[in-house]
């Protein structure tokens, strides 16, 4: 445990109360976290209380994602040439303003907008643009062994402030019990916080040291090596497919699934996906020490799969109790593949290609996250509640088999002569 703690605080020598880039990095995560797991559950509760129908629901959802999407490209393009600092301040003051303008808000159009401009994330988890150049920079925090360790602490901490999130979602309910507050107040006051932590971590970003900013500003287009651009096109292709896959799943159309075919409350649902992103968090650190001996890639698919499975039978059981248990297990294992793909990409390019990188894998993952919720919307109202589920499961498993067959052969420098 002292390991780890000294593995977390690595303060900059630049004075004995100075954050060094890594940690400001981890905080901002946190924060950014906390906001998406509270604007994950709530959000198409919300939107439900304001007398949308399911298909309007997952288009709003579908325009936040969009908007994330055309801010991953400007990021993906530009960002080491307006300076890393610079945008994830940018992307933080967008963000927060979009959600505090999104209270009081009640028409379809107007919200899509919103939604877009504010890039509002209705998935539960954190894969906005600013993890993009989070991501660029933490590599060179660590050594190559190091690596997968940096980005499964920057995932746990990621998934505590989930479940913060998550349980900060039953602030309507609580405000509504205990302080007498209309059930609609409540829900704005949720989304206020929202868009308040959003804003605190420009703060932060601002703090960041120049290193941040080490890389050479890239004129035009970055290059990649033939190498490089022979991987990303595949690998990125694959996850346009589990990303797709994805959209269908998101937290807020999951809490509307629970909340339409089992009845529960905001509350029992905010402190289920407590418990599940508590089992995210742990997952990352299992991810990282099993890579260590199994390798990224059979990581990532030895534990992708079992969760995609246990996601399809949720969507048949009979009872809440039983889908509830079911839907801890499958995120117990999850997120596993998250911080093992991450240092995957980053070590499979050279130093200066990695914000490009980065940002082109989530572009393709936020991509078909902003695609999938509004057909998912459309089949839970003409199929089947579940429908999405059962889809977006089958379509994981697929890519799971992909991934083993494209890349098993391929291993990051750690794991060479394996």
């Amino acid at each position: 445990m002292a390991t780890g703690l000294r593995f977390f605080i690595a303060p900059r020598q630049l004075g004995a109360c100075a954050l060094s880039d890594r940690n400001l990095i981890y905080v901002a995560a946190f924060l950014r976290a906390v906001a998406t797991g509270l604007i994950g559950v709530l959000l198409g509760l919300y939107l439900a209380r304001l007398d949308f129908e399911a298909s309007a629901i997952g288009l709003v959802i579908s325009a936040g994602l969009a908007g994330m999407t055309a801010a991953l490209l400007l990021v993906t393009v530009a960002a080491d040439r307006i300076g890393r600092r610079r945008t994830l301040v940018a992307l933080a003051l967008l963000g927060g303003l979009g959600g505090l303008a999104t209270v009081g808000l009640s028409s379809v159009s107007t919200l899509v907008v919103v939604a877009f401009l504010g890039m509002l994330n209705g998935q539960g988890r954190d894969r906005g643009a600013a993890l993009v150049v989070e991501q660029a920079v933490l590599p060179s925090t660590g050594t190559e062994q190091e690596r997968t360790r940096i980005f499964a602490w920057y995932n746990v901490l990621q998934d505590v402030g989930h479940a913060l999130g998550a349980l900060l979602g039953a602030l309507p309910t609580l405000l509504q019990d205990w302080a007498g507050v209309d059930e609609l107040a409540g829900f704005r006051a949720a989304v206020l916080l929202y868009g308040g932590l959003l804003l605190c971590t420009a703060l932060l970003g601002a703090r960041l040291s120049p290193a941040v900013d080490a890389v050479a500003k890239a004129e035009g287009r970055p290059q990649l090596s033939p190498e490089s651009r022979r991987r990303l096109t595949r690998i990125s292709a694959l996850f346009a497919i589990d990303s797709l896959a994805g959209g269908f799943l998101g937290s807020a159309l999951v809490a509307y699934f629970f909340s339409e075919r089992f009845g529960v409350d905001a509350a029992t649902i905010a402190a289920l996906f407590v418990g599940a992103r508590a089992l995210n968090a742990v997952s990352h650190l299992g991810a990282a020490w099993l890579a260590r001996r199994i390798g990224l890639v059979n990581t990532m698919v030895y534990t992708h799969i079992p969760s995609s499975l246990l996601l399809a039978t949720v969507a048949v059981v009979p009872d809440f109790a039983t889908a509830a248990v079911l839907f801890l297990l499958r995120e117990g294992l999850v997120e596993m593949d998250v911080p093992t793909r991450q240092s995957y990409v980053m070590a499979m390019v050279r130093p200066e290609e990695r914000t490009f990188a980065s940002g082109l894998t989530h572009l393709v993952r936020v991509g078909g996250w902003a695609v999938a919720p509004s057909f998912a919307g459309l089949f839970m109202q003409s199929l089947a509640l579940g429908a999405p589920l059962v889809l977006g499961a089958a379509m994981k498993i697929g890519y799971d088999l992909l991934l083993y067959v494209s890349f098993r052969d391929v291993h990051p420098p750690e794991e060479a002569g394996r």
